[in-house]
């Protein structure tokens, strides 16, 4: 089924601008993203053709099927939420049958973690971006040899840099486990290799040292270390690193090099904004969905804080939340008995 579809057919029962539009923290910019509900024929409802949502290729214009959307709703779903509280003038399409569903018949504790918890989340990302915009990892991918290391004197050196002071190869070096000791190897050198050494790594793509059969009676040249937890983790930081080059918004990261404080700060901005309206419905029981400190949120999207006084006022609310959650007269979870009573209410009424 196509939006259009939905439209022919006079499916379409609720219909609203969401977003930043219905924030208030719109930009020229800005996208409009629509949301809607819609209910299905009663035969496809009946049948094997449910369908519970329908969009654009952008997602941009969601519409979901009524007991999705009441099925969200009974979960505390922010985004849903939003929808069933959006301001007057952001709605286009308004059944009368839809003035059954009251927030306060859905709001409850849950929202703390609906809410506060996704903004934590945005939190955690944002201390990932700062740390991937501050760290950045060269595109050549370092091998196990970067990550070995021979004790010289009272010390140790890089491996590479052992190999190249005695002018030897590491294809012609032999490794054996030293007993009792955790990644520890003799090291020894073949520089006519009759003895078949396997060397130290074969390809950059081995992820780990090789052994090699060291006949009887020879002598290590050196004793050899391999940090092999620090090549797992940087092995892991090099790929999180270079899958978020390949799938970033180029635009939202050019703005966040621009402004200089190295956060994304339209994701700073919505995380103070669902921070904010998690202590309001634990405070007051209500979402307000037109931020009335707008300004605010605005100059967090323009950069104008810096990252560790953000993440410090971050950390006040959550806290404050938490407070609140302990007080808060709400119910634990809203009452499933009375919004599932509710939906075949209203499917009862659309199908008459």
């Amino acid at each position: 089924m196509t939006i259009q579809e939905l439209k022919d057919q006079n499916l379409i029962i609720f219909e609203t601008i969401s977003g930043s539009h219905a924030y208030g923290l719109s930009l020229p910019t800005s996208d409009v993203d629509i949301r809607g509900v819609f209910v299905l024929p009663k035969a496809d409802f009946y049948g094997l053709n449910y369908i519970p949502q329908v969009s654009d290729e952008t997602n941009d214009t969601v519409y979901y099927e009524l007991g999705r959307f009441i099925d969200l709703l009974s979960k505390n779903n922010p985004n849903i939420l939003e929808m069933l509280n959006a301001p007057k003038d952001c709605i286009k399409i308004k059944h009368p049958y839809f003035d059954q569903l009251k927030p306060e018949d859905f709001l409850s504790k849950l929202c703390k973690d609906t809410f506060a918890g996704y903004a934590m989340t945005q939190v955690r990302k944002a201390r990932g971006l700062n740390k991937k915009i501050m760290n950045p990892m060269h595109k050549t991918k370092k091998s196990v040899l970067d990550f070995c290391y021979v004790i010289k004197n009272q010390g140790s050196i890089p491996l590479r840099q052992w190999l190249k002071e005695e002018n030897k190869l590491q294809e012609n070096c032999g490794l054996v486990n030293i007993p009792h000791m955790h990644d520890v190897y003799g090291l020894y050198y073949d520089p006519n290799q009759e003895y078949e050494f396997k060397g130290i790594m074969r390809a950059k793509t081995v992820d780990t040292i090789l052994l090699s059969s060291i006949p009887k009676g020879l002598t290590f040249d050196a004793i050899m270390s391999f940090n092999k937890d620090g090549y797992k983790k940087y092995c892991k930081d090099y790929k999180a690193y270079w899958e978020w080059v390949e799938e970033r918004n180029e635009a939202r990261y050019e703005n966040t090099i621009q402004h200089g404080k190295n956060y994304d700060a339209k994701n700073m901005m919505h995380t103070f904004r669902l921070l904010d309206m998690a202590e309001e419905i634990l405070h007051e029981g209500k979402i307000v969905v037109r931020r009335p400190n707008r300004e605010y949120l605005l100059k967090i999207r323009s950069g104008a804080f810096l990252y560790d006084e953000l993440i410090k006022e971050a950390q006040a609310k959550i806290e404050c939340i938490e407070a609140l959650y302990a007080e808060c007269p709400l119910p634990d979870r809203p009452n499933l008995e009375r919004i599932n009573q509710l939906l075949v209410d209203l499917r009862t009424q659309f199908y008459q």
